[in-house]
Formats: C-alpha cells, sequence, structure tokens
C-alpha cells in the first residue's frame, strides 16, 4: 500500500500525459468555436433586429436643404415611423416621389378641395387657411398645378414650411398614400451631432 501511494502509478500518468494533453487542446478548440458560434449567431440576431427597426419599422432621412425651414434645417436629421396608418393635416412626412424624397407638412387629405390664389394665399374648401405656425407667404407655381384640385380619397397635398422656392405638391401635385415613406417624430438636429 505504501508504494501506491508514493509511487508514480497509472493516475499520475494519465493527468499529464499525452492523451490527456490532447483531451483538454480538444476541449478548448471547441470551446473557442463554440465562442465563435456564438458571436456570429448574436450578431446576425443584432442585424436582423436593426433591419426590422430602421427598414421597416422607423426611418432615418437627413434633410437635404432649407425647404422645412426655420423648425427643421439642412442637415439634421429626421426619424419617421413607416407604419403609421392615421396621416392628418399639419403632419410632416417624408415622401418619395418620382425617384427623388421629399419632405413636407400635410395641409389637405383625400376629399379636400385645394387653391393656391395668385394673391399667395391658401384655400381649403373654399376657406383661406391662416396657418399660425408658417411664417412666408404661399406663392403658386403657375406651370406645374391646376388649381383648383380636387383631391381623391388616397391623395395628399402637401407644402414645406419654407415656402419660397421649395418643392412641394404645387410642383409635383397631390401625393398618393403608397408615396409617404412615413410620418417625422423626431429630429436629431445637425448642431448635436
Amino acid at each position: 500500500m505504501s508504494q501506491k501511494k508514493g509511487s508514480p502509478g497509472k493516475s499520475s500518468q494519465a493527468k499529464g500525459g499525452p492523451v490527456d494533453q490532447a483531451i483538454r487542446k480538444r476541449r478548448r478548440r471547441l470551446s473557442q468555436i463554440s465562442d465563435i458560434k456564438s458571436f456570429f449567431s448574436r450578431l446576425l440576431v443584432m442585424i436582423i433586429m436593426i433591419y426590422i427597426m430602421f427598414w421597416i419599422i422607423f426611418g432615418l432621412q437627413p434633410m437635404a436643404n432649407d425647404d422645412m425651414k426655420p423648425r427643421i434645417s439642412a442637415g439634421d436629421l429626421m426619424l419617421f415611423y413607416r407604419l403609421e396608418t392615421r396621416i392628418n393635416s399639419d403632419d410632416v412626412v417624408v415622401i418619395h416621389k418620382d425617384g427623388k424624397t421629399y419632405t413636407g407638412r400635410i395641409v389637405a387629405k383625400g376629399g379636400d378641395k385645394v387653391e393656391v390664389t395668385d394673391d399667395s394665399t391658401l384655400k381649403i374648401n373654399d376657406s383661406t387657411m391662416i396657418e399660425s405656425d408658417i411664417f412666408y407667404s404661399t406663392p403658386k407655381y403657375e406651370e406645374y398645378v391646376q388649381y383648383p384640385l380636387q383631391l381623391a380619397e388616397d391623395e395628399y397635398f402637401i407644402l414645406c414650411d419654407y415656402r419660397n422656392g421649395a418643392k412641394d405638391s404645387r410642383y409635383f401635385g397631390a401625393v398618393k398614400k403608397n408615396e409617404i415613406m412615413g410620418k417625422v417624430i423626431t429630429i436629431i438636429r445637425r448642431s448635436n451631432l
């Protein structure tokens, strides 16, 4: 019995032997492979979540010009909600029309009659609109849209806040509901980036 305790036996050779080292090496490699698989599966889940968040539910769009000044300036980043079903007058929306992206404020929707008069007055359903938050007149673009304009049920009339020279429904006409990419829900100011 005393020889077994003091003398190196099979159990002590097995702990440091070549077979045990090979097993430890293989376990280490399998652990590393498992860690790599875990990392890539988490990365894939994160990419899918980002895709769902910013290409299906929300969208990000930089403001290209000063057409919405003073509320939204060139370079500001707009976060818009793509799944909005109720779009109302005074909502700011991002639209995709004729291959270009625009931003504007809805002033009239389906069933409304819109007119921009020669004296730069906006009329909706024969009523002169008094827009307390808009600081500019609404000039008529003679060559683009014929007034009065009767909107179909799925159409909207969109104007920019900075009315002089802005490209909006006076330029490209009524906007269909399927051309609206989403409703702007917040602005990230250029100065904060």
